[in-house]
């Protein structure tokens, strides 16, 4: 069995929750979204990202403004909605029980 493979999986499971975590903090532009969770050793590509803030804004979980950018073209910049924030707190409880059961699962190995 692909450990890579098995570990995508679990990546991609929790990327929404980590999006909506570092909105939650400041509105931020795509590349500030990729260097963040770079950081958080979450190598996730444009690619990958788009679909996902585009699923999120059109589940009112998320909303835009455009600021114009001194180097280029007008930069979109995401921001949590009301309704975000209230899906994010589930998300948060879901995490917190799912990673209890793990670790009382993982623990008595």
């Amino acid at each position: 069995m692909n450990t890579e493979n098995t570990k995508a999986q679990m990546r991609k499971g929790i990327l929404e929750f980590c999006i909506l975590s570092l909105i939650n903090n400041r509105e931020m532009y795509v590349s500030d979204l990729i260097d963040e969770l770079k950081k958080g050793k979450l190598d996730v590509v444009e690619g990958t990202l788009y679909p996902l803030l585009t699923r999120l804004k059109n589940g009112e979980f998320l909303s835009y403004r455009w600021e114009e950018s001194t180097g280029g073209p007008p930069r979109k910049y995401y921001q949590i909605t009301e309704k975000g924030e209230t899906f994010l707190a589930e998300l948060q409880n879901t995490w917190k029980e799912l990673t209890d059961s793990v670790n009382q699962i993982t623990q008595k190995i």
